[in-house]
């Protein structure tokens, strides 16, 4: 047990940290005087004093991390801010007389933190503004993961820092540093994330949005998160120029971060041209939106080319970078565009976006992997390695993205079966698991696009919860925490 306090002290420190960013919703309560400023104070102080006083009581025990802490302190962080983040809803809906149940509450959270984007709140268009900002400034704070800011800002994990930006940071290779220090690479990628944030939030207020709205889906559209401060979601804008900025930052965000600091560091684009994973999630963009706009055409879903390309470019690149926004009911379109669209959900952003998903990269290589083997069956002896952008990729990577992809499906399976045994349609159970999973927010059936995941019970809401956390976390630093060797001395 004593092994465990120093990953408490860092913990109290992120909670700590964490409630202090509750002063952005409680700055618009003032602002609007929407009733919930109590809300705000009261879980800023509960939190940040939980946070304080764990720091305080474990204070002795600091030392450096280890891999093993590293993993530990990414699965509390992301499950104990969670359970932060609920007190502002908790708090609120009791003010009101409307309570809020704890498993819907942690759900809503949990949905934020991890970019999910799955809501059971309704009537989003009538919230008080600092709690729709708060839902998504949690999405702005999962999309980069707060234990990558943690490491930017507390210098004091050393080494371990190395371990934790490991354990979070999404992709099968992870040893690639941009800075010569771990810190330095966190700080190089915030600042990159902080400078698309403001882009984008500036190109939603040129586009017809208000500051409010537009704060609101910018940090919903950097984290690829998916929320709204609209039922209706970008439906209810029905503007092109809106949803072309969504298009463009999705699509942006979807993209590894670390491109994005090679190519502003080197003030060129030649890092996107030569990253082969790059260009496979664009081309596999491409490719889904004329595919998808040439079959709404032909079934006569819309009599204009340009009307069918408008809602297949942006509903395709919202859900296949697992934001989650919509513009219309595409359940409604012939079964292949929304089927293709939660399968693209599954793999198309990139290693190091804030998308979910397994990543491009894991296909790249499983692909790659595949053409070996074949050629193998014909060249026995021959020597043919799997190369990305050039380079050989090492047999541990090609194990370690065939274990992952074992364990993705595997999951996905046990989950839906979960959720099956609970007595749930077979349409709603599967893509409910996969868009939780893959954390990309709406299914089909019950939690398709125009409704919620409210339809569903307190066990099957914490079934999604948790395939929300093992997807945002890659399954392996959840996961491995179940196993004997990992709580062995």
């Amino acid at each position: 047990m004593r092994k465990l306090l120093p990953v408490l002290h860092v913990l109290g420190l992120v909670i700590a940290l964490f409630s202090m960013t509750m002063a952005i919703p409680l700055a618009t309560s003032f602002i609007f005087s929407d009733g919930a400023r109590d809300a705000f104070i009261h879980a800023m102080v509960v939190g940040l004093i939980g946070g304080l006083l764990l720091c305080l009581a474990t204070r002795s025990q600091r030392r450096e991390l280890t891999p093993r802490d590293g993993f530990l302190l990414v699965s509390l962080v992301w499950s104990v801010l969670a359970l932060i983040a609920t007190l502002p809803l908790l708090f609120y809906y009791h003010q009101i007389g409307a309570p809020l149940s704890m498993t819907d509450a942690y759900f809503e959270a949990m949905s934020g933190i991890t970019t999910t984007g799955a809501t059971v709140l309704s009537g989003l268009d009538d919230l008080p503004p600092s709690i729709n900002v708060w839902r998504c400034t949690l999405v702005w704070i999962g999309g980069m993961g707060i234990l990558v800011l943690a490491v930017a800002i507390l210098p004091m994990l050393g080494a371990g820092g190395s371990q934790l930006f490991r354990a979070e940071t999404p992709g099968p290779m992870k040893d690639e540093k941009l800075t010569p220090r771990i810190t330095g690479t966190a700080k190089g990628l915030y600042a990159i994330y902080m400078l698309i944030s403001v882009l984008c939030l500036l190109a939603y207020r040129m586009a017809g949005m208000n500051w409010y709205e537009a704060y609101c889906h910018m940090a919903s559209t950097i984290g690829l998160g998916g929320f709204s401060t609209r039922d209706a979601s970008f439906a209810a804008f029905d503007s092109p120029a809106i949803e072309m900025v969504a298009v463009v930052f999705m699509t942006i965000a979807g993209i590894s971060f670390t491109l994005h600091f090679q190519a502003f560091r080197r003030r060129s684009l030649g890092p996107y041209w030569r990253s082969t994973e790059a260009k496979a999630y664009l081309a596999v963009l491409a490719i889904s939106v004329a595919a998808i706009t040439a079959l709404l055409l032909q079934r006569g879903n819309y009599d204009s080319v340009w009307t069918a390309l408008r809602f297949a470019l942006f509903n395709t690149v919202s859900v296949a970078t697992t934001t989650g926004f919509v513009s219309t009911d595409y359940s409604t379109w012939p079964i292949f565009a929304p089927v293709w669209m939660l399968v693209l959900s599954c793999f198309a952003t990139c290693a190091g976006s804030t998308g979910g998903g397994i990543k491009m990269i894991r296909v790249v290589i499983l692909v790659k992997q595949a053409r070996r083997e074949l050629i193998h069956i014909l060249h026995p002896r021959a020597i043919n390695p799997v190369h990305i952008g050039g380079l050989p990729v090492p047999n541990r990577v090609v194990f370690s993205v065939m274990a992952f992809m074992l364990l993705y499906w595997a999951s996905l399976m046990a989950l839906t079966m979960a959720m099956l045994y609970t007595g749930l349609d077979p349409v709603t159970a599967f893509t409910a698991v996969l868009a939780s999973l893959s954390n990309t927010g709406p299914g089909l059936a019950d939690v398709g696009p125009a409704g919620t995941f409210a339809v569903l019970s307190d066990a099957q809401t914490w079934i999604c919860t948790f395939a929300m956390l093992i997807g945002r976390l890659e399954l392996f630093a959840v996961l491995v925490l179940f196993t004997r060797a990992f709580w062995r001395k």
